[in-house]
């Protein structure tokens, strides 16, 4: 061997690091030296833990070679002194998009034709939404610019992955360096992803919500039953689901982007046995206690709202109080996530600015994120999550060389990022970390000027200048520095702003004090000589004490997190009420001065002169008890209404659409209403499956739903489920005619029989070695829990002669319609409904309104309910289900009922269509403390709702209302001029926008 060539090797460094083993062939001659740098008298902070003062960090070949106050330093390694300086872990996101191709988005809902198959050729999942087989690094292409953004914040490593569609196939670790792919990746699948976003799939399905959530969970029974099928069924392959099961064993990461999408994301990670990581919205603060319950690791973004442009206001008005709060509160997430000992990593998805990551970060320390939890959440936390806390996340030995240096704290508002190493690789951040501070006060001399001063300010890489004439006179300087060069120009007489004295020189190195010397110009042209010799550091304002924090004065989280809200919630008490006339709505009929006593949530006594110690007591004298309204047909407090996309989506839950937050919850409890059916809309044959809820305001999702309540679904009939109010556009979805709607319904139950055979068969056998399940198919299991008797039909109907078929139909394919809804020529059909079996829940007096309602009349209901049939009166929109109360009374005046009869259609006999009535509906011992106490009779437009109870809890009660709506009105006041002196301040603000909440019916449709 050549003797060259032999030192060369034993030049560098460790055995065996010399030959870079490599597949990629070079254009010259190869340099493998290892590069090995020592970083000397640093502060080195190893880890969020652990800091070392005045230690040494030793690199080789990209990694950390050692890390002490003790460091041997082997011959020929490159020292770089950096005392006063410091040393952190590059930063890590999870949640880049960097490197990926941009997502189109997905066309509007109305704005094409329906596209019901997918066009994706291959051996493909149905849906386009659904892609498992997307492997980022196959479509990853590095992006200098964006790296160049993300180091400059202090990242060296991120997580990539292509944010498109509900399943997105896998991830990408990859650093930041300016290398080839092959250089910079570090785990080409470091997790799998999810959302309930479709994407860019310009497939119908999903239009909603609660069908992008149903998507998702098809897709995880459909792989496994795909992994499950014995040899003999393997007849179709499918690359979807094939990569789908290959998902399993990585992080699963799913995109919720708010704080109700966590809990339905936690929802299905239960169902099939996994723990997401979930991506956050920033508002998790505000159901805390439910997303600790969840034990998901979160990631978060630091996507603070600007505040709004309030000075008018007209403009302030349509500022909803939760858009105000959440202002104030957005920036205490990260701190009250950390104090909860939640797990969860920073990311800097959703900015539209990543250079405002670093100011919304020390925001959020400043409003109660500990410092060391900040560096946590940044480091070792993602490091862990994607199973890399062996490669990066810290500065221990082995581990990757990527980390910073700084001038200061990472987190302070003065600190540098001087420059950012990755797999030791140098990249320059910001000016030069060697140069000279030459911030203070020099005496200046300029030819033959003596009483000048010279001020040094600001930043050391951004200094501000200012020349001072006999200790008085202030002159600004325009000054460049470049390296150690500097260029000075000022006007020394300021009544001569266009008279400049131009000085250039440098700054003297070796030389204490600090000395600024060279020549220059006045503005006569004179050629002077200058110089500035150092006296003293600049005056600057003392640091804050970053451990210390400043005392904040913020508002309170209400539950939920919008007007009204409660600072509790509210709990079950024992409460008394007393000499109340009770409407029992039992063969006691009505009670005058009676009592009634709650107990545990349930009504324990009711009778004259009851006691109980203890027992909160409210005088019901002059006021009217009864029991709480019952809506059988709503639609508020969802997020979406129709799965529009198909004619059968019995698939689809309505509770998966939950929205604990909305107002209409509080507003139909100031009318007396305590229970409500949520239903999908009427856009399909047979539509989704119902969420039976207790208006129990403040309460989360689950909370608010009703435990072992029976399963409803949603049929429908009309001119909805045929399109023919849906535009020129949709004339391709199944049926388009009435004629169709009946076929539809004939064929998915005979589906649904096949399908229950399929099942029972297996489960018949007692040998299954060699045969696999059947498919679980969600929508095939709704349909047959319908002909098991175990979920129950509520239809949209209007016309007879559709009406008469639907019952054709269910008699001949053995199931029941349990409740006709609207039905509003129901006083047609009423013998056939009762020999059928199924209520009616109807309008009271809603006629008109088109085509299928030109022969409604206002009798209908007291019509149906006189030949035997069980009718309530429901709402099916927002603002009437606040008078339901005068809804019923219009049957006392249009039908000649009872005011006991009339009552019982929005209370008894809607419990009775819900199959609640052994439970609510009626005011007897034993059934739930769901109360409603009247200033008047009940059926009067004038009666108003004074308190409201659900389970013995009151959820609602006027003279608090009152003292609420006070409490708001201060509220909105405090952050306004809040807002007001934020701007004032220089803060950017933003124009407010009106909002109009959208109330949603049966023929909303949704666009996701």
């Amino acid at each position: 061997m050549n003797k060259f060539f032999q030192l060369l090797i034993g030049g560098c460094g460790l055995a065996g690091s010399a030959y870079a083993q490599t597949t990629f062939p070079r254009n010259g001659v190869y340099d493998e030296r290892p590069e090995r740098f020592a970083f000397t008298h640093a502060t080195i902070v190893v880890d969020y833990k652990t800091t070392m003062e005045d230690a040494t960090l030793l690199i080789g070949n990209g990694l950390v070679e050692a890390v002490g106050k003790t460091v041997k330093l082997p011959e020929g390694t490159v020292t770089v002194n950096l005392q006063g300086k410091r040393i952190y872990p590059s930063l890590i996101d999870l949640y880049a998009e960097y490197g990926m191709p941009e997502v189109k988005k997905t066309p509007s809902f109305f704005s094409t034709a329906p596209q019901m198959e997918s066009k994706k050729n291959g051996p493909y999942y149905w849906n386009q939404a659904i892609h498992p087989e997307v492997n980022a690094y196959e479509v990853f292409n590095a992006d200098p610019k964006k790296a160049d953004e993300l180091r400059k914040l202090g990242f060296g490593t991120v997580l990539s992955h292509s944010p498109d569609g509900i399943v997105r196939g896998t991830s990408l670790l990859v650093t930041l360096a300016n290398e080839k792919n092959i250089h910079t990746i570090l785990n080409d699948r470091a997790s799998a992803h999810y959302s309930f976003d479709k994407g860019s799939s310009t497939q119908t399905y999903p239009t909603s919500l609660m069908g992008a959530v149903f998507l998702l969970r098809q897709a995880y029974y459909d792989a496994d039953w795909y992994k499950n099928r014995s040899a003999k069924e393997k007849v179709e392959y499918n690359s979807s689901l094939q990569s789908f099961n290959q998902l399993a064993g990585l992080p699963q990461m799913i995109e919720a982007n708010s704080r109700l999408n966590i809990l339905r994301a936690d929802k299905v990670g239960d169902e099939f046995g996994i723990q997401y990581i979930i991506k956050g919205g920033g508002d998790e603060y505000q159901r805390l206690r439910e997303i600790k319950a969840t034990q998901a690791p979160l990631l978060i973004p630091l996507t603070f709202p600007q505040p709004y442009d309030v000075e008018d206001p007209t403009d302030a008005s349509v500022v909803s109080l939760a858009e105000l709060k959440h202002w104030e509160l957005a920036p205490t997430n990260p701190g009250i996530l950390a104090g909860a000992g939640i797990i969860y990593a920073l990311t800097t998805s959703g900015l539209k600015n990543k250079a405002d990551f670093m100011a919304n970060l020390r925001k959020a320390i400043e409003y109660g994120l500990d410092e060391k939890e900040a560096l946590k959440a940044l480091t070792a936390t993602p490091a862990r999550l994607v199973k890399a806390d062996n490669q990066v996340g810290s500065l221990k030995m082995g581990m990757l060389a990527n980390f910073l240096i700084t001038s200061d704290n990472l987190f302070s508002a003065d600190n540098i990022i001087y420059e950012n190493w990755i797999r030791g690789k140098r990249y320059s951040i910001v000016g030069d970390m060697n140069a000279v501070d030459i911030r203070g006060t020099y005496d200046l001399t300029v030819g033959n000027q003596t009483r000048l001063k010279l001020n040094i300010t600001g930043k050391p890489l951004a200094p501000e200048f200012q020349v001072v004439q006999n200790d008085t006179s202030k002159i600004p300087v325009k000054a460049t520095r470049t390296h150690e060069l500097l260029t000075l120009v000022f006007a020394p007489d300021k009544k001569k702003p266009q008279e400049n004295t131009r000085l250039t020189g440098y700054i003297q190195e070796g030389r204490l004090p600090i000395t600024l010397k060279g020549e220059g110009q006045t503005a006569d042209g004179t050629v002077v000589k200058w110089q500035a010799i150092y006296r003293e550091a600049a005056k600057t304002e003392a640091k804050k004490d970053s451990t210390q924090k400043a005392r904040l004065e913020l508002g309170q989280v209400t539950y939920p997190f919008v007007a009204f809200g409660n600072a509790k919630k509210p709990v079950s008490e024992n409460i008394l009420i007393k000499n109340a006339t009770v409407w029992t709505n039992e063969k006691e009929g009505i009670l005058s001065n009676t009592d009634i006593l709650l107990q545990n949530g349930k009504i324990a006594q009711v009778g004259k002169n009851l006691n109980a110690a203890g027992a909160r007591v409210i005088d019901g004298s002059s006021k009217y008890l009864t029991n709480g309204i019952i809506d059988e047909h709503s639609h508020m407090a969802l997020e979406a209404i129709n799965e529009s996309a198909q004619s059968v989506t019995a698939e689809v839950r309505m509770e998966d659409a939950l929205d604990s937050e909305d107002i209409d919850i509080y507003r139909q409890l100031a009318g007396g209403v305590t229970s409500s059916q949520l239903l999908h809309g009427s856009a399909n044959a047979i539509g989704g499956q119902s969420a039976l809820i207790k208006l129990k305001w403040g309460g989360s999702p689950e909370e608010l739903k009703i435990k072992g309540a029976d399963g409803f679904i949603k049929f429908a009939l009309g001119e909805n489920v045929k399109q023919s109010n849906w535009g020129d556009q949709n004339t391709i979805r199944f049926p388009q005619t009435r004629m169709g709607v009946e076929q539809v319904y004939v064929d998915a139950f005979t589906r649904a029989k096949e399908y229950e055979k399929a099942w029972k068969g297996y489960n018949a056998l007692k040998d299954k070695k060699n045969i696999s399940a059947p498919r679980r198919d969600l929508e095939l299991d709704a349909l047959v829990e319908i002909l098991n008797r175990k979920r129950f039909i509520t239809c949209h109907s209007y016309v007879q002669s559709e009406i008469n078929m639907l019952i054709h139909v269910a008699d001949s394919m053995g199931f029941k319609v349990n409740t006709f809804t609207h039905i509003l020529e129901g006083y047609k059909v009423a013998d056939k409904m009762k020999a059928h079996g199924a209520g009616g829940s109807t309008f009271s007096d809603w006629w008109a309104y088109k085509m299928e309602v030109h022969d409604a009349i206002p009798y209908n209901a007291a019509l149906m309910s006189g030949v035997g049939i069980v009718t309530a009166i429901n709402s099916d929109d927002a603002e009437m289900a606040r008078r339901l109360n005068q809804e019923a009374a219009k049957s006392v005046a249009n039908g000649g009922m009872s005011e006991q009869e009339a009552w019982k259609m929005v209370t008894l006999n809607p419990a009775k269509l819900l199959h609640l009535d052994n439970r609510l509906g009626s005011i007897k011992v034993g059934k739930d403390a769901d109360l409603v106490l009247w200033t008047d009779n009940p059926l009067s437009i004038y009666a108003k709702a004074q308190t409201s109870i659900i389970d013995g809890a009151v959820y609602y009660d006027l003279d608090q209302d009152n003292q609420k709506r006070i409490d708001l009105q201060k509220e909105r006041s405090r952050l306004i001029q809040k807002m007001l002196s934020a701007k004032a301040g220089g803060a950017a603000t933003i124009k407010p926008a009106p909002k109009v909440k959208q109330v949603l019916h049966c023929e909303e449709h949704e666009d996701l």
